[in-house]
């Protein structure tokens, strides 16, 4: 059986990449990781790509003309690769109509809170600051606006009273690292079902 292979782009870390790539190792993710592209040369996302043999490509945006043009020359490389799924692990731009029109539901984003609270790039921050008691990890489905695509799974994190941004962000990167390739297992397998913009998971899962 031809496994799935994965286009992961990263803006920064690549801790969620490096989780992929260590579900994948353990046998708990029938996948590969075909590619990974950044639009920030300085990512050390791309050095953990390159420890594992996994292409690693820079496309910065300022050496683009325009979005189009950008967003092309990411789809180029995804295509190149042959990627059937599309990977947004901690990427920091919103994705062009070119590549989401080119890989329908097929493009996955994590974002760090409860969707739909707290969208945007100071999530965990925001959380923090308004004083909830709980915030947690959504893995959802991309679209053509921030943060609004349906929903695939879900995890809470506390948030205790004396949190820093700092002590917050490491739990919730903690449930990230599961609940991501945890999502990924289950598009890859076939087990997801959208319904408008309810997913149903079929099946039992896996531990």
């Amino acid at each position: 059986m031809v496994k799935a292979k994965l286009g992961v782009l990263i803006s920064g870390s690549g801790s969620n990449l490096q989780a992929i790539i260590d579900w994948i190792a353990a046998g708990k993710l029938d996948a590969e990781v075909a590619v990974v592209i950044s639009n920030k040369s300085e990512a050390f996302g791309l050095t953990r790509a390159k420890k594992y043999g996994i292409p690693a490509i820079t496309v910065e945006y300022n050496k683009f003309v325009d979005d189009d043009a950008f967003n092309q020359a990411i789809l180029d490389n995804l295509i190149k690769y042959k990627v059937d799924w599309v990977v947004l692990a901690g990427y920091m731009r919103l994705l062009g109509k070119s590549i989401l029109d080119s890989y329908p539901m097929r493009v996955v984003n994590l974002h760090p809170a409860l969707l739909p609270s707290f969208p945007g790039a100071h999530a965990i921050s925001e959380a923090l600051a308004y004083g909830v008691r709980i915030t947690g990890v959504t893995v959802h489905f991309a679209d053509d606006s921030y943060d609004t695509g349906p929903i695939i799974l879900q995890d809470f994190v506390p948030v205790h009273q004396n949190d820093t941004e700092a002590e917050l962000r490491r739990r919730v990167q903690k449930i990230e690292h599961d609940l991501l390739p945890r999502a990924i297992r289950l598009l890859v397998e076939g087990r997801i079902k959208v319904e408008g913009r309810k997913i149903k998971v079929l099946g039992r899962q896996k531990p």
